[in-house]
């Protein structure tokens, strides 16, 4: 009989972000972020701080991760998995909303990451290293167009 393994503690967690877009001509862009350090190109998010609720937190990590000041368009969904960190299993769960742009700079943002840029949302696709990332700037793209397409102009 083989040894069992001790289950690791389980905790939940939770964080918000964005997919901040704008439009040039019939182009869908959107603000990615990277971490040198690991290669790593993902979307703005973060937790939230004690009493904050999720459109809150969404709105500050986006806004400090890349130095954007944003407004909520829509809900977006949300993803959720499983990593491990200092012997602690995590269940995670990300909410994720539509962004515009409203003020700021993106040379602005603080040092969570190395690079923020604006990027055509189709070279986006193909630079986010998380599919989880993908599937909600697919989302979004489908939003966005789907907005335009009924010419309601409120995307």
């Amino acid at each position: 009989m083989s040894p069992t393994k001790p289950k690791l503690p389980l905790k939940r967690a939770f964080s918000a972000g964005g997919v901040i877009y704008r439009t040039r001509s019939e182009l869908i862009e959107i603000v990615i972020c990277r971490h040198n350090d690991v290669g790593v190109w993902a979307l703005p998010k973060g937790t939230p701080r004690k009493g904050e609720r999720l459109e809150e937190t969404a709105l500050r990590e986006v806004s400090e991760e890349t130095g954007l000041l944003t407004r909520i368009i829509d809900k977006i969904g949300y993803v959720q998995y499983w990593f491990v960190e200092d012997g602690v299993r995590y269940f995670k769960t990300v909410y994720y909303y539509l962004m515009e742009p409203v003020g700021g700079r993106i040379e602005d943002h603080d040092t969570e990451f190395d690079e923020v840029r604006w990027c055509e949302i189709s070279e986006a696709l193909g630079l986010l290293s998380y599919k989880n990332d993908t599937d909600i700037v697919t989302r979004a793209r489908e939003m966005v167009r789907s907005d335009r397409e009924q010419g309601n102009g409120t995307i």
